[in-house]
């Protein structure tokens, strides 16, 4: 079967073209193309220079804990939770550098680093470092990705209702990272927690073993803390701030792979690791930027996970000739990106379900989910 008869129905492709490019082609350069673009000093990593981004963050989280204990003032605990929570994101994205192993070439430091941000923050290093690796390994691929992958028509259609409007309705995407670790994606069976489950080889099980003790050792201490100080101050320093941390990282990795027209999804023959990169989108989050690491230059950082993130603008810059239309300029932010507000709601009431049929499909829209506006026969205009 030629590529072309693999394809999803025509006009399904059609209404994603734009003149004379069609982000469903294969692009023409070679994933070698881009990495020679790179300057080669954005490859090398330092380890101090690694470092230092965690004593500030964790400097600032400590300063925070402090001075919002010592005011103790209901007019500052909602500035405090999403300060902090922002803080515990950043976190998150510093043990996340430490998993791709571009956070230094010592895997003994990478190991330590992540566990002891991972755990403070509740996620079991090594389980997410594992499924995380797999989701850089076959991202954009329908059945193999990892993280946030579309599921297919029939499976959707065998949704109850309540569960298709929960699934696509606000708080509960911006909630669903525990439920992923504990139960992984829909479609899906598996533990982040669990050494046996089908997620990990054999051999992966010890580190599996580790980063689930220190996980439920935070959950021990955590306890201790709520009976020596009381459970509301805990969760006034903690448990608020961690909720914010995940409705951040929910949104940041959901629209690096939403939200945008032409982001195609592919299956068999046609995925490849480059064209697969390609399907992330970049995303500018104003000032925030920094505090989160760069995190939004997501496009360089999915074809080279293996650049430290002061890296990632740079290598962005020198690779953006070669990637042409390819890469999705970033809508520019204010200091505080609500632009990505709307983004993120039009991509819930469009980016629902995928073909069962096609090689190269995009996502599809029930239209008892979204306005007439948003679609066309229940697909993307």
């Amino acid at each position: 079967m030629g590529a072309a008869a693999r394809r999803a129905p025509e006009q399904e492709q059609t209404c994603k073209a734009t003149e004379d490019f069609d982000a469903a082609k294969p692009p023409p350069f070679r994933i070698g193309d881009v990495r020679a673009a790179v300057p080669a000093h954005c490859w090398r990593k330092s380890p101090l220079r690694s470092l230092s981004y965690v004593a500030r963050d964790l400097a600032a989280v400590a300063a925070l804990a402090l001075l919002a204990w010592g005011l103790d003032t209901w007019l500052l605990w909602p500035l405090y939770w999403a300060a902090q929570g922002t803080l515990f994101w950043a976190l998150f994205v510093l043990g996340h550098d430490c998993g791709h192993g571009s956070f230094s070439d010592s895997g003994a430091l990478n190991s330590v680093v992540g566990h002891l941000l991972h755990t403070f923050i509740l996620v079991p290093y090594n389980g997410w470092r594992i499924s995380h690796r797999t989701h850089h390994q076959n991202h954009g691929h329908i059945d193999k990705d990892e993280s946030w992958h579309p599921i297919t028509e029939n499976v959707y259609k065998e949704l109850e209702p309540s569960t298709k409007k929960l699934r696509f309705s606000l708080p509960y995407p911006l909630l669903a990272f525990p439920v992923y670790l504990w139960y992984r994606s829909p479609g899906k069976n598996g533990s982040h927690f669990n050494p046996s489950s089908d997620l990990f080889t054999p051999k992966e099980r010890r580190d599996v073993i580790i980063s689930t003790t220190c996980w439920f050792t935070m959950i021990a201490l955590l306890i201790a803390m709520a009976c020596v100080f009381g459970p509301v101050p805990v969760l006034k320093l903690y448990g608020v701030p961690y909720v914010v941390f995940v409705m951040w990282l929910d949104l940041v990795t959901y629209l690096h792979h939403h939200g945008h027209q032409d982001l195609p999804w592919y299956r068999g023959e046609e995925w490849s690791y480059l064209r697969g990169g390609l399907t992330t989108v970049d995303r500018d989050y104003g000032w925030i930027n920094n505090i989160h690491h760069d995190i939004g230059t997501h496009v360089i950082h999915h074809l080279f996970p293996q650049i430290p993130h002061y890296h990632l603008v740079e290598a962005t810059k020198a690779a953006r000739p070669v990637l042409g239309r390819y890469y999705r300029e970033p809508e520019k932010s204010g200091p505080l990106p609500t632009h990505l507000i709307s983004i993120l709601l039009r991509s819930l009431r469009v980016d629902h379900f995928v073909s069962d049929v096609g090689d190269v499909v995009f996502y599809q829209t029930d239209p008892s989910l979204s306005g007439e506006n948003w679609t066309k026969n229940g697909k993307h205009m």
